[in-house]
Order: structure tokens, then C-alpha cells, then sequence
């Protein structure tokens, strides 16, 4: 949902952006599609970035762990009854299922990294399919906008690429509402102002820039 409306606010603003400048049809059509393609690149190779290095960071905190389990054995032991007993074990309890866990030591491995760290070694998100599928989702968001261009031009175009905006941006805003179990009509409204604020601005900037260079 996240990709597919930023592709759509950036793309929808930057063609109403130059259909306001008043430049040729051909040029608004260029510019979309290279904002779309530009934009979900960016947006993949950011994913990407983010979860590799998150998943860096998570393996090398999943290698101190490790060394501890084997150097710090006692330790290690006394801190994992230390967390079932805050979990409501009693203490003897505590130190028994410690000690079995500790005999498995990926088991052991797991249960630390997810008791002290919140993370399942066997869970790590895959960053090749997070930028896949943030590209995919920004080209799709991104891409609607343009549609118009294809099939008329001049104001037609600028009023369809906007008419799109604002019902994707509205359907984006309503589903992120039913899911987060918020009041529909907030969500929606919230993604429709979003989209026209964004355009607004951009078709301003366009129609000032485009006065100018013609004088």
C-alpha cells in the first residue's frame, strides 16, 4: 500500500507539474514515465540498502550471541532463567528449563536472540524480495497517472491524470484504514488531501516556471 501511494503522489504531481508548465504532450508523457521509472529504482535500491544492512546488523549481534553461549555458558544459563522467571516461572523451575536449553545450543541461539534482541534468526526478511516487491508496487502506483497521456491530451490529460490520483489515493487510504481498524473516511479523505496538496503545489510551480521561460 505504501509503495503504490508514494508512486502515485510523486508521479501524479510531477506530471500535473509539467502539464502546467504548458509544455508538449510528448514531454509530460517522458516525464512520467521516467519519473516512474526513476522513482521505483530509487525506492528498490533503498529497500534493499535497509534490509541488507538491517539483516548485517542482526548477524553480527546473532555472532556475539553465539560466542557468548560458548564462553559464557554459566552466565548465559543464569540470564535465561532470569527471563522465564519475569515471565511468571518459579525459580527452580526457571533454572531447569534454562539448563535444557541450553544443552541445544541453537535452540539456545534462538530463544536468546529472541528474548533479549526481538528477533527470530529463522525469520530475517529477504532484501532482493523487499526491492522487488517495493519496485513493483511503485510502478504500479506510479504508472496509473500516465494512462491518460496515452489516450488524449492538453487539460483532458491533466484532469484524468488527477480524477486517477484522487480514486487510487482514496482506495489506498481506505484499505490502510480497514486494516489499521481505523474510520474509513478519515483514511480517505486524509490520502485524497495528501494527493491534491501535492498537486496543487507542483501544477503552481509548473504554470510559474512555464510563464516565465515563454516570456
Amino acid at each position: 500500500m505504501f509503495g503504490v501511494s508514494d508512486g502515485l503522489v510523486s508521479n501524479v504531481s510531477l506530471i500535473l507539474g509539467f502539464a502546467g508548465s504548458g509544455v508538449d504532450n510528448t514531454v509530460v508523457r517522458l516525464a512520467g514515465l521516467a519519473g516512474a521509472v526513476a522513482g521505483g529504482i530509487s525506492m528498490a535500491a533503498g529497500e534493499w540498502v535497509s534490509i541488507a544492512s538491517q539483516n548485517d546488523l542482526i548477524e553480527r549481534e546473532l555472532t556475539i550471541e553465539r560466542r557468548e553461549l560458548v564462553r559464557n555458558v554459566e552466565h548465559e544459563t543464569e540470564e535465561l532463567a532470569a527471563i522465564y522467571e519475569a515471565h511468571g516461572m518459579g525459580s527452580e523451575r526457571a533454572a531447569e528449563a534454562a539448563r535444557e536449553v541450553m544443552q541445544q545450543p541453537e535452540t539456545a541461539l534462538a530463544v536468546h536472540a529472541r528474548e533479549e534482541l526481538g528477533i527470530d534468526p529463522d525469520s530475517l526478511p529477504s532484501a532482493f524480495w523487499a526491492a522487488a516487491l517495493s519496485l513493483v508496487c511503485f510502478l504500479f502506483g506510479a504508472l496509473l497517472p500516465v494512462i491518460p497521456w496515452f489516450v488524449t491530451e492538453g487539460s483532458s490529460a491533466a484532469w484524468g491524470s488527477l480524477a486517477i490520483g484522487v480514486v487510487t489515493a482514496g482506495a489506498v487510504g481506505g484499505l490502510v484504514a480497514r486494516f489499521a481498524e481505523r474510520r474509513l473516511i478519515t483514511g480517505i479523505v486524509r490520502q485524497v488531501l495528501i494527493v491534491l496538496v501535492a498537486c496543487g503545489i507542483t501544477y503552481a510551480i509548473g504554470e510559474a516556471v512555464g510563464v516565465n521561460l515563454g516570456g
